[in-house]
């Protein structure tokens, strides 16, 4: 058996039985407490994680914010600690490792959570390029001391408090097929596109701070992006993030990503939003 560490692993699902078992044997490395919110599975989903010995929770889904947050206060979890993971990913032996190094030697009491960068797998391969790795989220907090932005689109983790940087990453498995990809990347053009229009809303978020951590950074960047010119921020972005940061080097399946991602799903974005505004 590994040496499991005081923490409690959330796993949210949904018909994910081509991904959780890799995602459970990566999470067995780190934990003996991985508990599963289940928001209504018809295939195998329940039946693989049984096997895990994962406990399972069931409640109907929303919206992610509120499916996370609504785990933070009612599942059971043995532990100080809550590490936050999606079926689709993996935790990379480097960042089991280092865990396991930092709980040994004591976390310190004024520290609240940890962040760790995504590693973006598309079409079997790693998109280093283009601005795209390393990129910070929070995946692990004390008890009581974190919950998820309420956002519709592109959440992020608040922690509360001091938070330390893991060198490790998590392996995110973007998609399974371009069909796929693309029918999610057109609901979320539209939840991008209704958060941006509803931007002064208040609720808990993560602020814009150009000297913040790096979730606060990135979302500076967001939103400097978007204080450019409609549909011309597309084409700049696309030139500074394939030719200016290198994601011509991610080969043949990087041009299909950074296209489709950062060029093809960005002016759709633009699009949804010009289309509410012609319609309010």
């Amino acid at each position: 058996m590994p040496q499991t560490l005081p923490i409690s692993i959330i796993i949210l699902t949904y018909n994910e039985e081509r991904n959780i078992a890799a995602c459970l044997k990566s999470a067995k490395e780190l934990s003996d407490n991985i508990i599963i919110v289940d928001s209504g599975s018809t295939d195998r989903t329940l039946e693989i994680a049984a096997s895990y010995n994962a406990v399972v929770y069931h409640h109907p889904f929303e919206n992610y914010s509120k499916q996370r947050n609504w785990a933070f206060q009612n599942v059971h979890t043995q532990y100080e600690w809550i590490l936050n993971m999606d079926a689709d990913h993996r935790l990379t032996p480097e960042i089991v490792a280092e865990l396991r190094t930092v709980f040994s030697d004591g976390v310190p009491s004024d520290v609240r959570g940890f962040m760790a960068s995504r590693r973006t797998m598309f079409m079997n391969r790693w998109i280093k390029y283009g601005g795209h790795y390393p990129v910070y989220h929070g995946i692990l907090f004390r008890k009581g001391f974190g919950s998820c932005e309420e956002k519709e689109y592109d959440q992020h983790f608040i922690i509360d408090g001091n938070s330390l940087l893991l060198k490790g990453d998590v392996i995110d498995i973007i998609t399974d097929s371009l069909t796929n990809f693309t029918a999610r990347h057109n609901k979320w053009a539209t939840l991008e596109a209704n958060d941006i229009l509803n931007i002064q809303s208040e609720g808990n978020k993560i602020r814009p701070n150009k000297n913040g951590n790096m979730m606060e950074r990135r979302r500076y960047q967001r939103m400097r992006y978007y204080s450019y010119p409609a549909f011309w921020r597309v084409f700049l972005y696309f030139f500074f993030r394939y030719f200016l940061k290198g994601g011509f080097r991610d080969g043949r399946e990087g041009l299909i990503f950074h296209f489709l991602q950062g060029f093809w799903f960005r002016f759709l974005v633009d699009a949804k939003i010009y289309e509410l505004k012609k319609t309010q």
